[in-house]
């Protein structure tokens, strides 16, 4: 069992009650799991609140399915390819959740205080009275997440007879015998499942009752548990024929599947690498645009096997690549700040190679793949990004023998020296959303790309030769 997001380790207020009866005496009423979810949702909605902090992309497509279906009080699957946030969806559910929810204190189960569903909190409940104490649990401690793998067993997720309690005489049917696994556990809370289809079908088995009759069967053994949980899951499409699939009963009680996608639009994709990233180097909006662009090509090409998708991991990844090469080329060269130019792209399909998958029959050729779709993303950008701009005084200095050389060892301030003093510049640096006043090292990565634009163009020549690319005529 993995825990999506370790429990905050901040203290309940003092004010909250600490006892049965305190919670008894304030009007206290205990609400199941869906009914959190649902009254908090729909307040958010009407206070026009953004309930998915950190969900990019999905407003108008994913989150109105999954707002209904919550709202409906249904399990949720998500089904679609790796790398388009199922999970991150997933793990925001925790924050619809009531912030502090009350459990006995010393139950094996968080178990509310006015509801007890074990023997051995029933007996507690019944010999304390209102004096029962109670502990406060935040709702970051109510996710639970596990991921499928074949190996997982029914005691993983269901439970299992504990020999020791066996052992020390009681019989098996007694419910307290019982080691109770990730399901009961996670009662008053949310369990989610990532990658449901690689759970053999017999444990699938296993999670029909819960979902159902919300009971537990153990070693055939049922255990009448009235269990409150959200049960959520995710998908990939192709394992329902590959690597294995969602038993048809399991399947249909799930109240909701609601289909992923990727970002729709470059846009999308760039704030997804802003929010993902973690960049030890400044990468500028026009290099991130052609990263997201060169992911979106990778998506549409036929050579990448299209049924294992192109995660958006993909585009954070490369992202932190580029960023890597600019802070190594920053240490190389002693310019400050460490800014990313179209030369630190060179590093992305070499790095990046094993991240895709592609058809049969491509071996051999994946590099020579990327950098094309690189070249043409690369090429995309700059056009949209100097649309109407006359680059031919840029293209003529080049032609009339001013070399520029850009590379590890070339900083900003001598690719700049290369060429004469030019107002296209200026307007190049304007688009990229470079002020003309600022350091060399960015106003050098917007015109190195409308360099690149014109070498992709035909319009200027590119030579390299011992790490370092020189633009001539």
């Amino acid at each position: 069992m993995t825990s999506a997001q370790s429990p905050i380790s901040v203290r309940p207020p003092a004010e909250l009650p600490r006892t049965a009866g305190q919670l008894r005496a304030e009007g206290h009423a205990p609400r199941s799991v869906k009914a959190e979810i649902h009254d908090n949702l729909l307040a958010a909605l009407r206070a026009g609140e953004n309930p998915w902090p950190g969900i990019v992309g999905f407003s108008r497509t994913v989150l109105p399915q999954l707002e209904r279906a919550l709202l409906a009080g249904h399990d949720v699957i998500l089904l679609g390819e790796r790398g388009q946030g199922k999970t991150r969806v997933l793990r925001t559910l925790a924050g619809l959740l009531d912030e502090w929810t009350p459990v006995i204190e010393g139950s094996e189960l968080a178990e509310h205080p006015l509801a007890p569903i074990t023997p051995a909190s029933r007996r507690r409940a019944d010999e304390l009275g209102d004096a029962l104490p109670v502990r406060w649990v935040h709702r970051s401690a109510r996710y639970t997440e596990k991921l499928a793998t074949p190996d997982t067993s029914v005691g993983d997720l269901i439970g299992d007879v504990d020999p020791v309690r066996v052992a020390q005489g009681r019989s098996l049917g007694d419910p307290e015998t019982m080691h109770y696994g990730l399901v009961p556990r996670a009662h008053r809370g949310i369990v989610a499942v990532n990658e449901l289809p690689d759970l053999a079908e017999r444990i699938q088995v296993a999670l029909l009752n819960v979902m159902e009759e919300r009971d537990v069967q153990i070693r055939g053994y049922t255990l009448r548990l009235p269990l409150d949980v959200l049960l959520v899951a995710t998908a990939n499409p192709e394992d329902y024929t590959n690597r294995g699939r969602i038993i048809t009963p399991l399947k249909d009680r799930f109240g909701a599947e609601v289909r992923t996608h990727y970002p729709l639009d470059v846009a999308a994709e760039v704030d997804v690498v802003k929010q993902e990233a973690r960049l030890v180097a400044e990468v500028g909006d026009p290099l991130l645009s052609v990263l997201a662009r060169f992911v979106r090509n990778l998506r549409g090409s036929a050579v990448v096997d299209q049924r294992s998708g192109v995660s958006a991991r993909f585009a954070v990844a490369a992202a932190e690549t580029v960023a890597a090469a600019a802070l190594r080329r920053s240490a190389l060269t002693g310019e400050h700040p460490a800014v990313a130019r179209p030369v630190d792209l060179d590093a992305v399909a070499g790095v990046l190679r094993g991240k895709v998958e592609f058809e049969p029959g491509e071996e051999g050729r994946e590099t020579e793949h990327l950098v094309h779709l690189l070249r043409r993303a690369v090429a995309e950008t700059a056009s949209e990004l100097f649309a109407g701009l006359d680059l031919r005084p840029l293209a003529d200095a080049v032609a009339d023998g001013h070399l520029v050389a850009t590379g590890e060892r070339v900083t900003g301030a001598d690719l700049l020296a290369a060429l004469p003093e030019l107002p296209v510049l200026h307007e190049v640096a304007q688009r990229a959303g470079v002020p003309a006043d600022d350091p060399a090292p960015r106003i050098a990565s917007a015109v190195e790309l409308a360099l690149e634009s014109l070498y992709l163009a035909r319009r200027v020549a590119k030579d390299a030769e011992g790490g370092t690319t020189v633009y001539g005529p």
